[in-house]
């Protein structure tokens, strides 16, 4: 994770209580190939602990705030499903859901699917 950041030109938020990292939140390229330079896929970590604090919200909002500078199209969020806290987060941002994948995921000791969710910035 920390080699990511430090080769990563793309916002990276980190969320800390005292001096504790409860959260963190980054964007990366959605596919390398030059026609896709303008759509990122946004990504967000909690300690179970810190949901229902607002700290998703916030580090999100600032997220797509920083985004800006890349003056991106589009950003798109993949949800492990079952995941209703995150589908709210990212409706609540204005994402909306635009996909789901059944089984393309192993979490848990269990096939899991993952929906993807898409904010346009810029029309």
């Amino acid at each position: 994770m920390k080699e990511r950041l430090l080769e990563s030109k793309l916002p990276y938020l980190v969320y800390e209580n005292n001096t504790s990292i409860v959260g963190f939140a980054y964007l990366s390229k959605w596919k390398s190939r030059c026609s896709y330079r303008n759509s990122y896929e946004s990504t967000i970590y909690l300690l179970q602990s810190e949901t229902k604090k607002g700290i998703g919200y916030k580090l999100y909002k600032q997220l797509i705030e920083q985004s800006k500078y890349l003056n991106p199209h589009t950003i798109i969020g993949g949800i492990s499903l079952p995941n209703a806290s995150s589908v709210k987060l990212h409706e609540k941002l204005g994402y909306t859901k635009v996909a789901n994948f059944k089984e393309v995921g192993y979490k848990f000791n269990k096939w899991i699917d993952v929906g993807y969710w898409q904010l346009i910035i810029n029309n």
